[in-house]
């Protein structure tokens, strides 16, 4: 059995509505707390999420979608420490994010021959499968911080810029017959910088160039949605795909 999701509608909802979700908690928390504290107890979440779903023979909603979340927060803090604590401008940690991104695709497609979701039935590939998650979450909120301060254009500015660019490869797959892969991939990034730019425009005071909601309570309402939404999937299990009949699916058919 796949042990990841199909792609439908649902899946970029929560998808998208996760990403928010990471920005808005990782933000609360380390206000909330010692900023160290935070950091540490969103690892060991993320440690936990992750062997939770590694111990699963198949795709279940609840053990996914969580360490989705968890992948989102402490995804979040790894890339707000690098600039917080270590003073790495965003420019710099976005590039470097981006090329760890990039080294694991290459060795991901080195290593297993195709980056489908589609074929992703064995602890190795679901590994690789998770390292992308991890980077893009990393790289996205670098990303987003970099438009938002590094170049001026504040959240919703930047979010409405990212929300143009993830259009890219949703009209490439529609109507262009791009590659299915890289369509999915390229639309899988961009989502993060989309859902933080949002989270942070919604949740930071209107000094900042938010609406001021709090990012705690922005969290909250994200985490009931993708409760909504992951309770949706358990029940109709609607988004579990089966293995493809052959061993290594060609990347045309990488989404169906």
């Amino acid at each position: 059995m796949v042990r990841v999701p199909g792609i439908i509608a649902a899946f970029w909802m929560a998808k998208g509505l996760s990403t928010a979700l990471g920005e808005g908690a990782s933000d609360y928390l380390v206000q909330a707390m010692a900023p160290q504290l935070a950091v540490v107890l969103g690892f060991i979440a993320f440690l936990v999420a992750l062997v939770v779903q590694f111990r699963q023979a198949r795709y279940r909603a609840w053990t996914y979608w969580f360490a989705v979340a968890m992948v989102g927060i402490f995804g979040t803090m790894a890339a707000d420490v690098m600039h917080v604590a270590l003073g790495v401008p965003y420019s710099v940690s976005s590039a470097l994010y981006a090329v760890l991104l990039l080294a694991v695709f290459w060795l991901w497609r080195r290593t297993e021959g195709t980056l489908s979701i589609h074929t992703i039935d064995s602890p190795r590939r679901e590994a690789f499968y998770w390292a992308t998650v991890v980077a893009t979450f990393a790289m996205g909120t670098a990303l987003g911080d970099f438009t938002a301060f590094t170049l001026h254009l504040g959240y919703f500015a930047s979010a409405a810029m990212f929300a143009a660019l993830i259009l890219i490869p949703a009209v490439g797959y529609r109507w262009l017959s791009w590659n299915p892969v890289f369509c999915f991939w390229a639309a899988y990034v961009i989502t993060r910088p989309l859902g933080a730019s949002i989270a942070d425009g919604l949740g930071k005071s209107r000094s900042a160039g938010g609406l001021g909601f709090g990012d705690g309570p922005v969290a909250l309402v994200l985490l009931a949605l993708i409760v909504l939404i992951v309770a949706y999937l358990s029940v109709t299990r609607a988004d579990v795909q089966r293995a493809p009949d052959a061993a290594a699916e060609p990347e045309s058919a990488a989404v169906r």
